[in-house]
């Protein structure tokens, strides 16, 4: 093969294990190392001992702090969703709390003297139907118990009881009292036996 002009092939080979194996320089110690190379090391394994430290602290920081995050994010979830329950569960309430007015003319109408039959058979079916709509909204009347609930009555005037009468005894209702579900909507107007 003819040699090109400026460029020098050599014939060096390359070394031999002999070679290789031969005393490390006069500034390589026994194990190969420089004397300065084996102190950085134990330097080196004790840096990265805290930067492991270090790291393990930080994930753990992290972690406490995504577990809040993770707790606190489900709590405003939960509440978000009772709160858009209750606003579905009670949509209606103010409509039928600002109709009661008229269930109670209608009670009135019907119960009033002098209303021809037929009138007073029309008022009762109109009455019904518009309490049937109201009840399957989830409208109930409080039930009249025979002695006083500060819960569900409102007491409007009171009487003192004769011997017939308990105290707190239920005399008469002045304005039916209604529950709208599990609520209470409105408490019954009532008169009140008091012993005295």
């Amino acid at each position: 093969m003819p040699e090109k002009e400026g460029i020098e092939i050599g014939t060096d080979a390359p070394p031999s294990e002999a070679e290789l194996q031969a005393e490390p320089p006069e500034s390589m110690n026994g194990d190969g190392q420089a004397p300065s190379e084996q102190a950085e090391p134990e330097a080196n394994a004790e840096q990265l001992r805290e930067e492991l430290e270090a790291a393990r602290q930080e994930r753990d920081e992290m972690l406490a702090k995504l577990q809040r995050s993770q707790a606190e994010f489900e709590n405003i979830r939960k509440r978000l969703q009772k709160e858009k329950d209750g606003v579905v569960r009670y949509a209606a309430s103010d409509t039928i709390q600002s109709l009661l007015p008229i269930i109670d003319d209608f009670e009135r109408a019907i119960n009033a003297e002098g209303v021809p039959p037929e009138i007073k058979k029309g008022l009762e079916l109109i009455h019904r139907r518009i309490f049937e709509v109201f009840s399957r909204a989830g409208l109930v009347e409080v039930d009249q118990h025979e002695s006083f609930d500060p819960n569900l009555h409102f007491a409007v005037d009171r009487a003192p009881a004769t011997e017939e009468q308990s105290d707190q005894q239920i005399l008469e209702v002045y304005q039916k009292g209604y529950r709208f579900k599990d609520r209470l909507m409105r408490a019954s107007m009532v008169k009140v036996a008091v012993k005295e």
